[in-house]
């Protein structure tokens, strides 16, 4: 990501951030598709006259590449990426490992959104919604995590049923190297 020239302002709230000002939540997410604006569940557009929900992973990596600034409390006092991270961990089980693998894909220029809707960490485009269709799904996982065959079949339907190519990222904590495994299913 390029260093912004401006600094937005987020307000932290229990496990989201806020970005108040209209104008700096329709900047924020023209640049990357970051956030949800508060009540538009697929924005037909980069304008929109609402507040911005970022989710901690988000606003964290927005946070270290200097494109917000965090507030927290009534005095609106500043955090800074160790305080965040640290809340962030107090609050998600993994939320290391699946930073670890937003950071790398955005990194790499996708467009990176939550895959919850598909039982997964993350889906994955490589323009933005709207612009182009999710290919792919991606599930984090630990490198000392177990995966069944039962667990790769669901993965694999679950994909097939909606287009999409599986991707299983496992983070190397000590060689801080992200290995992707892809599945790519065929009918035989």
């Amino acid at each position: 990501m390029a260093k912004q020239v401006e600094t937005y302002t987020a307000e932290l709230f229990g496990n989201r951030l806020v970005v108040w000002n209209t104008k700096e939540g329709s900047d924020l997410y023209k640049q990357g598709f970051y956030g949800k604006p508060v009540g538009i569940a697929k924005p037909k557009s980069n304008e929109f006259d609402t507040p911005l929900i970022l989710g901690l992973i988000e606003g964290l990596y927005l946070l270290e590449n200097k494109v917000i600034h965090v507030c927290r409390g009534a005095k609106k006092v500043r955090m800074s990426v160790k305080k965040l991270r640290k809340h962030a961990e107090e609050i998600y089980d993994g939320f290391e490992l699946q930073y670890k693998v937003y950071k790398d894909l955005r990194e790499r220029g996708y467009v990176v959104l939550p895959g919850i809707k598909f039982g997964c960490e993350y889906a994955i485009y490589e323009r933005g919604p709207g612009i182009d269709h999710s290919p792919y799904l991606v599930s984090v996982k630990g490198p000392e995590e177990n995966m069944t065959s039962t667990d790769i079949v669901r993965a694999g339907r679950l994909a097939t049923s909606v287009r999409k190519k599986f991707i299983i990222a496992i983070p190397n904590t000590k060689t801080k190297k992200i290995q992707y495994l892809l599945f790519n299913w065929f009918k035989a």
